[in-house]
């Protein structure tokens, strides 16, 4: 996929969210850092761009975690803790 890509990973012993290569965070937890990389991904799908989110696995590989126009927003488990 094309466009904006937001990245969820370990940088430096802290959960952060990278787009294009600068960093934002850290937060305090993976799901934390997962939700602020949907909701950023979410407004630029709004905006007309193709916008995903990707997660840093253990093995260093990433994998898609949302997509803009593909996966339900809010995500299910965060409609539930909120909801």
């Amino acid at each position: 996929m094309a466009g904006v890509q937001y990245f969820v990973t370990r940088h430096k012993g802290q959960w952060m969210v990278a787009l294009n290569c600068e960093y934002s965070g850290p937060y305090a937890t993976e799901e934390e850092a997962i939700r602020v990389a949907v909701d950023a991904a979410y407004k630029e799908g709004n905006a007309g761009r193709d916008a995903q989110v990707l997660v840093q696995g253990h093995d260093h590989r990433f994998r898609n975690e949302w997509s803009y126009g593909r996966d339900p927003y809010p995500p299910p488990n965060r409609a539930r803790a909120e909801g």
